[in-house]
Formats: C-alpha cells, sequence, structure tokens
C-alpha cells in the first residue's frame, strides 16, 4: 500500500483503500455514470492510477466490485416490496415494473443493463447475481413451482433481458408504473404460469 497521496491521509489498511476507492467510484458514476476509468477514480483520490491497478486490474474490475456495493440499497427495497409476494408471476412482474422505475435513479444498474462496454452484459455474472437477489427477495417457494435452479437461471437470465429492452426503448409514450404493471401483469406473468405448468406435465422439462 502506497503511504503518500490520498488527500494527504494515506488509508490504514489495504481493506480501508478498497473502501475508499469504491467509495470515490460511487461518487465519479454518479457524476459521469459509463465514462468513469480508472483515471478519474485516481485523480478525485489524489494518487496514481498504479496506485488503484494495485487493488483493482481494470476499470471493468473496480467498476464491477462498486457496482455491487452500490446496488445494496436498491436491493433492500426491493426486499421490502417483495417479501409478502407468493405468486412466481407476480415476483417477476414488480421486480421488472420497480426496476425500470427505479433505473434513472440507479446509475450501476443502468450500466448493467444498457449494454455499456465498461461493464459485462446483461448476461454477466455480476447481473445475475443482482437479478438473483431480486428472486430471493420474494417470498415464492421456488422448489414447488417446479422451476428447478437451473431453470431459475434461465428465468433470471430472461427477466433481466426483459428490463433491458424497457431501457433501451421505454415506449412512446411512456407508460405510467400502473399501465407498466398492468402490460406485464397481462404478458409476462402467463408466460411464467406456462413454465409452472410445463414442469409439472412434460417430462422433457426435467430433463
Amino acid at each position: 500500500m502506497r503511504t503518500h497521496g490520498w488527500g494527504g491521509s494515506p488509508p490504514a489498511s489495504d481493506d480501508e483503500a478498497i473502501a475508499r476507492i469504491k467509495a470515490t467510484t460511487h461518487r465519479c458514476v454518479r457524476d459521469l455514470g459509463g465514462a468513469t476509468t480508472i483515471a478519474h477514480v485516481a485523480t478525485a483520490l489524489g494518487v496514481s492510477r498504479q496506485t488503484v491497478y494495485r487493488y483493482f486490474p481494470s476499470t471493468e474490475a473496480m467498476l464491477t466490485a462498486a457496482a455491487l456495493d452500490g446496488t445494496q440499497d436498491f436491493l433492500a427495497r426491493m426486499a421490502r416490496r417483495l417479501r409478502s409476494v407468493t405468486e412466481p408471476g407476480e415476483a417477476l412482474v414488480e421486480s421488472v415494473a420497480y426496476t425500470v422505475q427505479q433505473i434513472p435513479h440507479e446509475p450501476y444498474l443502468e450500466l448493467l443493463l444498457n449494454g455499456s462496454s465498461l461493464l459485462p452484459n446483461v448476461t454477466s455474472d455480476t447481473a445475475r447475481a443482482i437479478g438473483r437477489s431480486l428472486l430471493d427477495q420474494s417470498a415464492v417457494d421456488w422448489d414447488a413451482t417446479g422451476i428447478d435452479a437451473a431453470r431459475r437461471g434461465e428465468l433470471i437470465e430472461w427477466t433481466l433481458r426483459v428490463v433491458q429492452s424497457f431501457l433501451l426503448d421505454p415506449g412512446d409514450p411512456v407508460r405510467s408504473p400502473a399501465e407498466l404493471r398492468a402490460f406485464l401483469r397481462r404478458w409476462l406473468a402467463p408466460a411464467v404460469d406456462a413454465a409452472m405448468h410445463r414442469a409439472d406435465t412434460d417430462p422433457r422439462m426435467a430433463s
């Protein structure tokens, strides 16, 4: 760990250095979005780029680590919304609708879902981990639905792709939150119900 720079107050440990890098990354992402690089973060910290590279090998690694921290408040709010939802289709409707509603206020969600070259794409491990957290927030007994762990992975990918589509093309005119939920209940929820039914009746779904 370097002992100079850091605005005259060097961190006492590597853990503190990492925490300060991520906190500064949060500020840069709020100001610069997808244009954020290690150079921006290093300048804001008053250290060289090489100092930041000691902890994160690339801009992508730095942004990914910050994104996992930066989405925790969003996931906590989602948990409160989903903790009484027991129907799989409704859990997906609320997950998609609330995520779409919050994206303008959640820069890391936007970076993960808008195809930015600075963060992995919508099917990356980071995006899937966040998507998995969304499903896990609900009170749905996923094992009882017949949608096993492997197919829940597919469901997470599909859900992320749906959210990404609304981010890339919000529609004209843009639907209100109530209109979006009604739209998703007509088309998304029945698809989830159909997948549950097939899992119960079609032996090929178990292969």
